[in-house]
Protein backbone atom coordinates (compact mmCIF):
# COMPACT_ATOMS: atom_id res chain seq x y z
CA UNK A 1 0.00 0.00 0.00
CA UNK A 2 1.60 3.41 -1.04
CA UNK A 3 0.16 6.61 0.33
CA UNK A 4 0.04 9.88 -1.09
CA UNK A 5 -0.69 12.83 0.52
CA UNK A 6 -2.64 15.45 -1.43
CA UNK A 7 -2.79 19.22 -0.83
CA UNK A 8 -6.22 20.54 -0.66
CA UNK A 9 -7.92 24.11 0.36
CA UNK A 10 -6.00 26.77 2.15
CA UNK A 11 -4.31 24.10 4.46
CA UNK A 12 -6.07 20.49 4.06
CA UNK A 13 -4.28 17.21 3.49
CA UNK A 14 -6.11 14.46 1.56
CA UNK A 15 -4.37 10.74 1.17
CA UNK A 16 -4.95 8.15 -1.36
CA UNK A 17 -3.90 4.86 -0.66
CA UNK A 18 -2.64 2.78 -3.87
CA UNK A 19 -2.91 -0.30 -4.54
CA UNK A 20 -0.76 -0.83 -7.50
CA UNK A 21 -0.95 -4.55 -7.88
CA UNK A 22 -4.28 -3.77 -8.45
CA UNK A 23 -4.40 -0.34 -9.48
CA UNK A 24 -7.08 0.35 -7.45
CA UNK A 25 -6.99 3.67 -4.77
CA UNK A 26 -9.13 4.53 -1.74
CA UNK A 27 -9.02 7.67 0.01
CA UNK A 28 -9.40 9.60 3.44
CA UNK A 29 -11.26 12.54 3.84
CA UNK A 30 -11.46 14.10 0.42
CA UNK A 31 -11.93 17.66 1.14
CA UNK A 32 -12.31 18.48 -2.23
CA UNK A 33 -12.54 16.20 -5.47
CA UNK A 34 -9.66 17.51 -7.99
CA UNK A 35 -6.90 16.64 -6.29
CA UNK A 36 -8.09 13.13 -6.63
CA UNK A 37 -9.29 12.91 -10.25
CA UNK A 38 -5.80 14.44 -11.46
CA UNK A 39 -4.20 11.51 -8.84
CA UNK A 40 -6.06 8.87 -9.96
CA UNK A 41 -5.34 10.23 -13.56
CA UNK A 42 -1.70 10.08 -13.10
CA UNK A 43 -1.94 6.74 -11.94
CA UNK A 44 -4.34 5.67 -13.95
CA UNK A 45 -6.17 3.45 -11.24
CA UNK A 46 -10.23 3.05 -10.21
CA UNK A 47 -11.56 4.58 -7.03
CA UNK A 48 -13.36 1.60 -4.71
CA UNK A 49 -13.20 3.31 -1.14
CA UNK A 50 -13.83 6.61 0.70
CA UNK A 51 -12.43 6.58 4.54
CA UNK A 52 -14.59 9.45 6.21
CA UNK A 53 -12.96 10.04 9.77
CA UNK A 54 -16.15 12.78 10.67
CA UNK A 55 -18.26 14.86 8.75
CA UNK A 56 -16.95 18.45 8.65
CA UNK A 57 -17.12 19.85 5.36
CA UNK A 58 -13.71 20.06 4.38
CA UNK A 59 -13.10 16.51 4.83
CA UNK A 60 -16.32 15.36 2.95
CA UNK A 61 -16.52 17.81 0.46
CA UNK A 62 -15.33 15.63 -2.36
CA UNK A 63 -17.60 12.77 -1.84
CA UNK A 64 -20.58 13.52 -4.15
CA UNK A 65 -18.05 14.23 -7.07
CA UNK A 66 -16.14 10.93 -6.60
CA UNK A 67 -19.12 8.97 -5.91
CA UNK A 68 -20.37 10.07 -9.28
CA UNK A 69 -17.56 9.98 -11.38
CA UNK A 70 -16.92 6.23 -9.84
CA UNK A 71 -20.65 4.98 -8.75
CA UNK A 72 -18.86 1.30 -7.57
CA UNK A 73 -17.00 3.20 -4.67
CA UNK A 74 -17.73 2.08 -1.02
CA UNK A 75 -18.31 5.15 1.72
CA UNK A 76 -17.06 4.52 5.33
CA UNK A 77 -17.46 6.52 8.54
CA UNK A 78 -18.54 6.48 11.95
CA UNK A 79 -21.52 4.99 12.83
CA UNK A 80 -22.39 7.96 15.24
CA UNK A 81 -22.50 9.95 12.03
CA UNK A 82 -24.98 8.42 10.08
CA UNK A 83 -26.90 11.05 8.21
CA UNK A 84 -24.14 13.42 8.17
CA UNK A 85 -21.63 11.90 5.84
CA UNK A 86 -22.51 12.33 2.12
CA UNK A 87 -23.08 8.92 0.79
CA UNK A 88 -21.99 6.51 3.64
CA UNK A 89 -22.49 2.72 3.02
CA UNK A 90 -20.67 1.42 6.13
CA UNK A 91 -21.07 2.22 9.76
CA UNK A 92 -18.32 1.94 11.80
CA UNK A 93 -17.15 1.89 15.41
CA UNK A 94 -14.54 0.69 17.62
CA UNK A 95 -13.29 -2.40 16.41
CA UNK A 96 -14.61 -2.91 13.17
CA UNK A 97 -11.64 -3.26 10.59
CA UNK A 98 -11.52 -2.20 7.43
CA UNK A 99 -9.40 -3.58 4.25
CA UNK A 100 -7.33 -2.28 1.68
CA UNK A 101 -4.42 -3.71 -0.77
CA UNK A 102 -4.33 -6.52 1.64
CA UNK A 103 -3.97 -4.37 4.40
CA UNK A 104 -6.49 -4.69 7.32
CA UNK A 105 -7.32 -1.15 9.47
CA UNK A 106 -8.63 -1.49 12.76
CA UNK A 107 -10.82 1.54 13.50
CA UNK A 108 -10.69 3.33 16.75
CA UNK A 109 -13.94 5.64 18.23
CA UNK A 110 -11.99 9.03 19.25
CA UNK A 111 -14.90 11.14 19.76
CA UNK A 112 -13.83 15.03 21.17
CA UNK A 113 -13.15 17.08 17.95
CA UNK A 114 -16.50 15.66 17.16
CA UNK A 115 -19.14 13.11 19.18
CA UNK A 116 -18.70 10.78 16.01
CA UNK A 117 -15.58 10.80 15.23
CA UNK A 118 -13.42 7.75 14.23
CA UNK A 119 -9.36 6.94 13.20
CA UNK A 120 -8.24 4.16 10.68
CA UNK A 121 -4.92 2.40 11.91
CA UNK A 122 -3.03 0.09 9.66
CA UNK A 123 -0.22 -2.02 11.58
CA UNK A 124 3.03 -2.53 10.24
CA UNK A 125 2.89 -6.17 7.73
CA UNK A 126 6.55 -6.63 8.53
CA UNK A 127 7.64 -6.32 12.52
CA UNK A 128 10.32 -2.95 12.08
CA UNK A 129 8.09 -1.18 9.45
CA UNK A 130 6.01 1.83 10.38
CA UNK A 131 2.22 1.69 10.99
CA UNK A 132 -0.06 4.05 9.60
CA UNK A 133 -2.53 6.36 11.60
CA UNK A 134 -5.12 8.50 9.50
CA UNK A 135 -6.34 10.05 12.51
CA UNK A 136 -8.58 13.24 10.93
CA UNK A 137 -8.56 16.11 13.56
CA UNK A 138 -8.28 13.95 16.81
CA UNK A 139 -4.00 14.26 16.83
CA UNK A 140 -2.27 16.80 14.91
CA UNK A 141 1.50 16.99 14.88
CA UNK A 142 2.04 19.33 17.98
CA UNK A 143 -1.36 19.28 18.62
CA UNK A 144 -4.63 18.32 18.64
CA UNK A 145 -8.34 19.53 16.91
CA UNK A 146 -10.49 22.03 19.30
CA UNK A 147 -13.36 20.32 20.74
CA UNK A 148 -16.81 21.17 18.90
CA UNK A 149 -18.33 18.77 20.37
CA UNK A 150 -16.90 15.97 23.01
CA UNK A 151 -15.51 16.79 26.19
CA UNK A 152 -11.81 17.21 27.72
CA UNK A 153 -12.20 13.78 29.42
CA UNK A 154 -13.67 12.29 25.25
CA UNK A 155 -10.21 13.70 24.42
CA UNK A 156 -8.29 12.42 27.02
CA UNK A 157 -9.29 8.61 25.90
CA UNK A 158 -9.47 8.90 22.54
CA UNK A 159 -5.96 10.46 22.83
CA UNK A 160 -5.02 7.57 24.90
CA UNK A 161 -6.14 5.11 22.64
CA UNK A 162 -3.47 7.06 20.00
CA UNK A 163 -1.09 6.96 22.14
CA UNK A 164 -0.91 3.38 22.67
CA UNK A 165 0.16 2.95 19.34
CA UNK A 166 3.47 2.01 18.19
CA UNK A 167 6.05 4.80 18.10
CA UNK A 168 7.10 3.77 14.59
CA UNK A 169 3.54 4.93 13.48
CA UNK A 170 3.04 7.19 11.06
CA UNK A 171 0.70 10.07 12.15
CA UNK A 172 -1.29 11.42 8.81
CA UNK A 173 -3.32 14.51 10.18
CA UNK A 174 -5.26 16.17 7.79
CA UNK A 175 -4.25 19.98 8.54
CA UNK A 176 -0.56 21.82 7.92
CA UNK A 177 -0.80 22.98 11.31
CA UNK A 178 2.64 21.91 12.77
CA UNK A 179 4.35 25.12 13.03
CA UNK A 180 1.90 26.81 14.54
CA UNK A 181 1.28 24.25 17.32
CA UNK A 182 5.00 24.04 17.71
CA UNK A 183 4.85 27.87 18.53
CA UNK A 184 2.47 27.06 20.69
CA UNK A 185 3.76 23.99 22.55
CA UNK A 186 7.04 26.38 23.65
CA UNK A 187 5.04 28.78 25.79
CA UNK A 188 3.73 25.68 28.05
CA UNK A 189 6.71 23.05 27.53
CA UNK A 190 9.71 25.75 26.79
CA UNK A 191 12.58 23.77 28.39
CA UNK A 192 11.87 20.69 26.67
CA UNK A 193 14.55 20.30 24.33
CA UNK A 194 13.39 17.58 22.50
CA UNK A 195 10.26 20.27 21.75
CA UNK A 196 13.12 23.17 20.86
CA UNK A 197 14.88 20.72 18.27
CA UNK A 198 11.42 19.59 16.70
CA UNK A 199 10.72 23.82 16.34
CA UNK A 200 13.99 24.58 14.73
CA UNK A 201 13.60 21.56 12.09
CA UNK A 202 9.95 22.46 11.42
CA UNK A 203 10.65 25.72 11.04
CA UNK A 204 13.80 25.17 8.37
CA UNK A 205 11.09 22.67 6.90
CA UNK A 206 8.29 25.38 6.60
CA UNK A 207 10.94 27.78 5.15
CA UNK A 208 11.57 25.66 2.38
CA UNK A 209 7.91 25.01 1.88
CA UNK A 210 8.24 21.09 2.93
CA UNK A 211 4.73 19.22 4.20
CA UNK A 212 5.47 18.16 8.04
CA UNK A 213 2.82 14.95 7.33
CA UNK A 214 3.41 12.26 8.56
CA UNK A 215 5.32 13.02 11.59
CA UNK A 216 5.76 10.21 13.92
CA UNK A 217 4.14 9.08 16.92
CA UNK A 218 6.83 8.60 18.59
CA UNK A 219 8.04 12.31 18.07
CA UNK A 220 4.41 13.71 19.34
CA UNK A 221 4.69 11.60 22.46
CA UNK A 222 8.24 13.34 23.21
CA UNK A 223 6.77 17.05 22.11
CA UNK A 224 3.36 17.48 21.62
CA UNK A 225 1.85 18.74 24.71
CA UNK A 226 -1.59 17.17 24.13
CA UNK A 227 -0.06 13.75 24.84
CA UNK A 228 1.70 14.34 27.64
CA UNK A 229 -0.66 15.68 30.51
CA UNK A 230 1.43 13.86 33.27
CA UNK A 231 4.69 15.43 32.67
CA UNK A 232 5.31 17.87 36.00
CA UNK A 233 5.95 20.35 33.85
CA UNK A 234 2.68 20.74 31.96
CA UNK A 235 0.71 20.49 35.44
CA UNK A 236 3.36 23.12 36.90
CA UNK A 237 2.42 25.69 33.61
CA UNK A 238 -1.41 24.26 33.93
CA UNK A 239 -1.46 24.63 38.12
CA UNK A 240 -3.39 20.74 38.02
CA UNK A 241 -2.29 17.86 38.09
CA UNK A 242 -5.62 16.06 37.52
CA UNK A 243 -4.96 14.26 33.91
CA UNK A 244 -7.96 15.97 32.68
CA UNK A 245 -7.79 18.90 33.53
CA UNK A 246 -4.19 19.38 32.80
CA UNK A 247 -5.78 18.39 29.19
CA UNK A 248 -8.25 20.65 29.43
CA UNK A 249 -6.53 24.51 30.90
CA UNK A 250 -3.65 23.06 27.88
CA UNK A 251 -6.39 23.54 25.09
CA UNK A 252 -8.59 26.13 26.52
CA UNK A 253 -4.59 28.07 26.22
CA UNK A 254 -4.50 27.01 23.18
CA UNK A 255 -7.93 28.49 21.95
CA UNK A 256 -6.83 32.06 23.19
CA UNK A 257 -3.69 31.05 21.40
Amino acid sequence: MQVFRLEALSDNYIFLLYNPTQNIAAVVDPAEAEPVFTKLAELKADLVAIFNTHHHQDHVGGNQQLMEKFPGLTVYGGIEDRGRIPGQQIFLEEGSQVQFAQRVAEVFFVPGHTRAHIAYYFPPEIAGETGELFCGDTLFAGGCGRLFEGTPAQMVNSLTKLRSLPDNTHVWCAHEYTLSNLKFALTVDGDNTDLQKRFEEVTAYRNRGEATVPSLLGVEKLTNPFLRWEEPSLQLATKSNEPVQTFARIRGMKDKF
